[in-house]
């Protein structure tokens, strides 16, 4: 799940940087992406934290780029970052998180 949801936050940020268009979709809808983006990344960032104890680099560039996004060519690079960073968290995360796991020791009960 956690690794779905990277992935869909690098398409996100990836349409969001695209020069015109990204821009024109942020201004259009009132700055209100860089609020979404905001709090998705934030799960992403908690979820990280909760299921595989680990620190994901891809969501705090995305809050980064969620906050600084009102800049125009500062927020278009910003968005171009997080989407990479995004995209390589999500290439290396991996699918069953540390709750999936078995305990190692058997229980003779």
């Amino acid at each position: 799940m956690l690794k779905n949801l990277k992935w869909l936050g690098a398409a996100f940020e990836a349409f969001l940087g695209i020069p015109i268009l990204g821009g024109l979709f942020i201004i259009g809808m009132g700055y209100s992406p860089l609020g979404f983006m905001f709090f998705y990344h934030l799960v992403v960032l908690i979820l990280s934290f909760s299921r595989h104890d680990r620190f994901s680099y891809g969501a705090v560039v995305g809050l980064t780029a969620s906050v600084l996004g009102f800049i125009p060519i500062v927020g278009m690079l910003l968005h171009w970052a997080a989407s990479i960073s995004l995209a390589v968290d999500a290439a290396t995360t991996r699918r069953e998180s540390r709750l999936d796991q078995k305990d190692s020791y058997d229980d003779p009960f």
